[in-house]
């Protein structure tokens, strides 16, 4: 009897141990910083498919959107933060709250769909902006762009969804060479960081976009190969985001993965760990 009792009270021990370890993760995941993996190549080459990094919720303060969501449509779990926190929802503020900076890489929930993303934030509340040719414009007056080389990558299926990336030499073989124009843009307020440039398209050249307050113009680091702030949310773009819809911003990759899971280690890129994003 007292083996049997011993037994069961271990079990409950195990489980107890699982529960507080599961809400003190939970607790973190909330206040302090969120894993995040880069899915797509909308932010090459600063953040490539496969990388890993950590969001610091600290930066921008707190709002629904701060809280986690967990969706596994496997086995049926669709948590939403709006089930968990959505009384925060509404107003556009935060707890804490703390101004994004103009270059900052942010992650934020998607205005329609609630999905995360990820992008720089290039304009902030009230201002204009406008691409035209292919160079971004902020308030009328174009940006610095100084061309720096270009991204060369393998041609071939990346990631967990394989993708292909695009490539400005043209349709490319696998295994081939794809090259990118690379280019130094410098925003207002001195921020400099890579962009990439593919080819002359529609999101090149477009109307003036007035940031309305409380929100701001996020664009891709991959310029012709982003769904953002160009696009209405309304026609499967991303439009202006809320102020409570940012998550925090992402500072460093802690490793990145070329395979098709970061379990994968072997495929881990030596040249990544800890790499800082500018």
């Amino acid at each position: 009897m007292a083996k049997e009792a011993k037994s069961g009270g271990g079990f409950l021990e195990t489980v107890k141990t699982i529960v507080y370890a599961l809400l003190i993760a939970g607790v973190f995941r909330t206040l302090f910083y969120q894993p995040f993996w880069i899915p797509s190549g909308s932010m090459k080459d600063t953040l490539l498919i496969g990388d890993f990094l950590f969001v610091n919720k600290m930066a921008y303060g707190y709002s629904y959107a701060s809280c986690p969501s967990v969706k596994i449509p496997s086995i049926g779990i669709n948590i939403d933060a709006t089930h968990l926190c959505g009384w925060l929802d509404g107003d556009n503020t935060r707890i804490l709250g703390g101004e994004p900076e103009r270059g900052d890489i942010a992650v934020f929930r998607h205005p329609v769909t609630g999905g995360d993303f990820i992008k720089r934030i290039v304009g902030l509340p009230g201002e204009t902006i406008q691409m035209k040719g292919g160079v971004l414009h902020i308030n009328g007056e174009p940006v610095q762009l100084q061309l720096d080389g270009t991204f060369e990558e393998t041609a071939g299926p990346q990631g967990p969804q394989r993708l292909r990336p695009r490539c400005a030499n043209g349709p490319v073989g696998t295994g081939a060479l794809c090259i990118k124009e690379k280019f130094v843009e410098t925003l207002p307020g001195g921020h400099a960081h890579s962009i990439l440039n593919i080819t002359m398209q529609g999101s090149d050249n477009t109307p003036v976009y007035t940031v309305p307050e409380g929100h701001y113009f996020m664009m891709g680091d991959n310029r012709d190969n982003s769904s953002d702030s160009r696009v209405p949310n309304i026609a499967g773009g991303v439009g202006f985001v809320p102020y409570e819809n940012l998550l925090g911003r992402a500072s460093r990759v802690m490793f990145s993965s070329a395979g098709r899971s970061m379990l994968f280690f072997w495929t881990w890129r030596g040249d990544r760990f800890f790499e800082k994003i500018e």
